[in-house]
């Protein structure tokens, strides 16, 4: 697939090396609420190297939305940093976070409340791209992306209420893929669609990832989803990282119990089935 001159090109290396396209360093976010401080975030570090897949998975509470609120730049953290190619991101600096948001793109739980029932998807698709400012030829791109989600070019002039919850999925990820974002971030991207869906959806995301080399960071409570998506899993409890490593060993050989119990409560994915 063509890609669109966008500025999610990586700068060249310094010394040899290329910097982690994506890190938390040393996070910590606090919140302060009637006096009363939690801590949502406490000094986690998280390294995200490019054409990498990563796996974020904890339950709810565990911190996740959190950090993906500072992946996205939505947020700032208390203390630490979020760097994107080894620099500090600066939410102030306009010229740093268009590059920024060009450069990652989030795919949301659910297709139905994430897109404009009021906009066509062509509408949908090109408004990245004409936010963001992107050179080139937008009507081209739209159908170019259209056509890797496995949707017709009628599908263009169609609303979102015309189609179904994995088709609306499928025009999520067109929509965020329309950039040219180097890094896809999503957040529980099949938990809102029917069991029988869910497979269809996952094999879309594995097979573009792996074909048009954008990182994936999928945050998830799911760890059974991340297990056929990510390389490397890393588990969250109560704000702190419990683990990281390969996705395979911290699948068969967990090292924390709080892994083991996740792994225990997820069912098996059922696979196959037809879009509802």
């Amino acid at each position: 697939m063509s890609t669109p001159n966008a500025a999610s090109d990586t700068p060249p290396p310094v010394n040899g090396h290329r910097a982690p396209l994506l890190e938390l360093n040393n996070v910590t976010r606090t919140f302060t609420n009637s006096n009363r401080t939690t801590t949502a975030l406490d000094n986690v570090s998280l390294t995200i190297h490019t054409g990498q897949s990563l796996g974020i998975v904890g339950e709810s509470g565990a911190g996740k939305s959190t950090i993906l609120k500072l992946l996205m730049g939505l947020d700032s953290p208390t203390t630490g940093d979020v760097r994107f190619h080894g620099t500090t991101l600066n939410r102030r600096n306009r010229q740093q976070m268009v590059q920024f948001r060009r450069a990652v793109q989030i795919v949301f739980q659910d297709p139905r409340s994430s897109l404009d029932p009021r906009m066509t998807v062509d509408r949908i698709v090109t408004e990245p791209l004409t936010s963001l400012k992107v050179p080139g030829n937008h009507r081209d791109r739209v159908r170019e992306v259209l056509t890797s989600v496995g949707l017709e070019e009628s599908a263009l002039t169609k609303y979102p209420a015309q189609f179904s919850g994995g088709q609306r999925q499928r025009i999520a990820i067109a929509r965020a893929l329309a950039p040219a974002p180097s890094v896809l971030v999503a957040d529980e991207p099949v938990s809102a669609l029917d069991v029988s869906v869910r497979s269809q959806i996952v094999d879309l995301l594995a097979d573009l990832t792996s074909r048009l080399g954008v990182t994936l960071v999928m945050v998830s409570h799911d760890i059974a989803i991340v297990g056929q998506l990510c390389a490397r899993t890393a588990v969250l409890r109560a704000g702190r990282i419990e683990e990281e490593g390969d996705t395979l060993q911290v699948l068969t050989e967990p090292t924390a119990q709080y892994t083991r119990d996740l792994i225990n409560a997820v069912p098996q994915m059922r696979s196959g089935g037809e879009e509802h």
